[in-house]
């Protein structure tokens, strides 16, 4: 079967990531295959099979990696077992025998990173960069364009403690498409660490200015507290380790952990990303 199947392999394209990756290789006329936990969900591309497989299951990934050689492993959903989750499918890669990983990681990880779920990416790509024989690429995105909007509430405010510190959002298409890149040629990127990021670096209150200047709602910022921003995010029913993950996603912007803007995506792509306002004005599909 790993001889009839393509050596390329991509997961989560159920989502907005790793479907866009997937897409972008269907056009270019580059055969891979799509693995997912829910396959019915899964794009509809032609010569494209499918495999069942959850970064939890490892003899069920095993089998759908058989014969890969190069695998784009989307970071799994957020959760407090999602660094257990990911090693046990890193796991599953080593024994199916695949010999590149390309992850999607956060910038910023580090252990000691402001952010939480930053530190989750940091435990994951040592367990990678660990495993004897198994090559890899780190994509550290920033935080992604299109999930900003989702930060303003009902009443126009975005509410965080990000206080003045600068950071540099990227367009998920930006780094979907340098993936791609990344995953037709990937041995010029072997064992290499990249920061996605758009082009400026932002404050949230000018995130919030641009936000209502494009789309002509007024947008404000209003920062806050580390405790304010807990019992908010508590109080709407967000789990400990959620409200502390939404909580210091901000707090990392103001340490500066998300900045600066990093000139990786047009250096490997040979085009510069997107800024915020440019993203915004694109029509949506």
């Amino acid at each position: 079967m790993a001889d009839n199947v393509p050596a390329l392999a991509v997961t989560g394209a159920t989502g907005a990531l790793g479907g866009a990756v997937a897409r972008l290789l269907g056009e270019a006329g580059v055969r891979q295959r799509l693995l997912a936990r829910n396959t019915a969900r899964l794009p509809q591309l032609p010569d494209t099979p499918v495999f069942a497989a959850s970064y939890l299951d490892r003899p069920q990934s095993v089998s759908a990696l058989r014969g890969v050689q190069t695998l784009f492993m989307v970071s799994a959903d957020e959760s407090p077992h999602r660094v257990e989750d990911q090693c046990t499918f890193v796991d599953a890669a080593v024994e199916a025998g695949v010999e590149h990983l390309v992850y999607t990681s956060f910038m910023g990880a580090a252990p000691d990173a402001v952010f939480t779920l930053a530190r989750d990416h940091a435990a994951t790509e040592e367990y990678i960069s660990s495993r004897n024989g198994l090559a890899y690429t780190f994509l550290r995105d920033c935080l992604y364009q299109d999930v900003l909007p989702t930060f303003v509430q009902p009443d126009g405010v975005i509410r965080g403690p990000a206080g003045d510190g600068r950071f540099a959002p990227v367009a998920r298409t930006d780094v979907a498409r340098t993936a791609v890149k990344i995953l037709l040629s990937p041995e010029r990127h072997r064992n290499r660490t990249y920061a996605l990021t758009g082009p400026a670096e932002l404050t949230m209150a000018e995130a919030a200015g641009i936000l209502s200047t494009v789309t002509g709602r007024r947008v404000r910022y209003e920062p806050e507290s580390y405790d304010e921003a807990m019992a908010s995010r508590t109080k709407a029913g967000a789990a400990q380790w959620q409200a502390e993950a939404w909580t210091s996603s901000y707090q990392a912007i103001a340490a500066g952990q998300l900045a600066p803007a990093s000139p990786d995506i047009e250096q490997i792509t040979g085009v510069a990303p997107l800024r915020f306002e440019d993203y915004l004005q694109q029509p949506r599909k």
